[in-house]
């Protein structure tokens, strides 16, 4: 089957990373799939035009405003995928509320990353009589008629065996022994959404308490205004780095050797940091918002905070307890390996993208 999948392919973005990961399963299965950047749409008579051009039979749509609107009235069969920033924060502008309504009418399957993202989208859109139903294990079973389906990302991580972590502490500036260093790695695009400055007046005075901990911000420059004043900030602020962005095998071997993966968004849909982070066997610190929460659980897999100064409480009490540390990391390393199967999650989109066949318009 020939697919158009729409998605917003910024680069270096959680969103463009799933739409990759995705498209890739759906060739596995011999699809033809058209990978497009909905940005570089302004209109639907531009996604008319390329459905008649390159004779596509369905579509998929990674975020429902974004990308879900551009598939709706072409008479081809289409599903999407949340994205995350469209429930967590594109519901809250009433005219976008709306046309992700008629979007999700229109669908044949929608697909969440997590249950509390299922669940908001039920509470936003039942008054529009969404069936909605939440299944794991697929083949779909006759009798479900619903159309949100909640299925885990998929994680699978590639440290580089040859990365040198004393070269990457030069490069950082961080000239203090391994052996005494304890780093707190901050993944994210410089974008506003990701909030990089969140604690980094707590750390910065927690460092000149004990000059062995660093925290490093390690991302793309997605914002360039943004941009400006995380360097600002980050230049006054002792004990914090700032990194560029750095190949996806040299970022894992980076993570595996620091101490802690933070996490401080404002909005996430699931964040392939912590999970890559667990994945690999590091501690995990992430804000205590609903799509961090989903995944981490409270001093089970990893450790949630509320505020910079909780988040410094938390940091300390880790340092000073190895066998919560060990503990922790176990678990987390568990907990992917259990739900975020890369497999899974492949034979999840290629059956739902079966239900697409054959099933267009006339």
């Amino acid at each position: 089957m020939r697919l158009l999948f729409l998605a917003v392919l910024r680069p270096h973005t959680g969103n463009a990373v799933t739409a990759q990961r995705v498209r890739d399963h759906l060739e596995a299965a011999g699809h033809t799939c058209i990978l497009k950047d909905a940005l570089d749409f302004e209109s639907s008579s531009e996604i008319a035009d390329l459905i008649t051009a390159a004779n596509l039979e369905a579509g998929l749509a990674l975020h429902l405003y974004r990308s879900g609107r551009l598939l709706q009235g072409h008479r081809i069969p289409f599903g999407v995928i949340f994205g995350g920033t469209d429930v967590n924060e594109d519901v809250n502008h009433m005219e976008k509320n709306h046309v992700m309504g008629k979007v999700l009418e229109e669908a044949r399957f929608a697909v969440a990353f997590t249950e509390p993202m299922k669940e908001m989208a039920q509470a936003q859109w039942k008054a529009r009589q969404i069936s909605l139903a939440v299944t794991s294990i697929f083949p779909v079973q006759p009798h479900v008629r619903g159309k949100i389906y909640v299925q885990s990302q998929g994680i699978t991580t590639t440290p580089n065996a040859a990365f040198n972590w004393n070269t990457f502490l030069q490069h950082a500036e961080i000239n203090q022994s391994a052996d005494n260093l304890h780093v707190f790695l901050l993944v994210c695009g410089l974008r506003q959404v990701k909030d990089p400055l969140y604690l980094v007046n707590a750390f910065s005075e927690w460092h000149q308490e004990e000059p062995s901990v660093y925290m490093v911000i390690v991302g793309p420059e997605v914002d360039p205004v943004f941009t400006r004043e995380v360097k600002a900030k980050v230049k006054r602020s002792p004990g914090v780095r700032l990194i560029g962005h750095m190949p996806r095998e040299d970022l894992h071997a980076v993570v595996k050797n620091c101490f802690a993966v933070v996490n401080s968004s404002v909005s996430e849909g699931m964040s392939a940091a912590i999970l890559e982070a667990m994945d690999l066997g590091v501690l995990v610190l992430a804000r205590n918002i609903p799509g961090n929460a989903a995944v981490v659980e409270h001093r089970v897999t990893g450790l949630l905070f509320s505020d910079p100064q909780e988040f410094v409480q938390l940091a300390k009490s880790l340092l000073s307890n190895p066998a919560l540390e060990r503990e922790i990391v176990a678990n987390g390393r568990e907990y992917v390996r259990t739900h975020h199967s890369w497999q899974a999650e492949r034979a999840t989109y290629q059956s739902l993208v079966r239900s697409l066949e054959g099933s267009s318009e006339d």
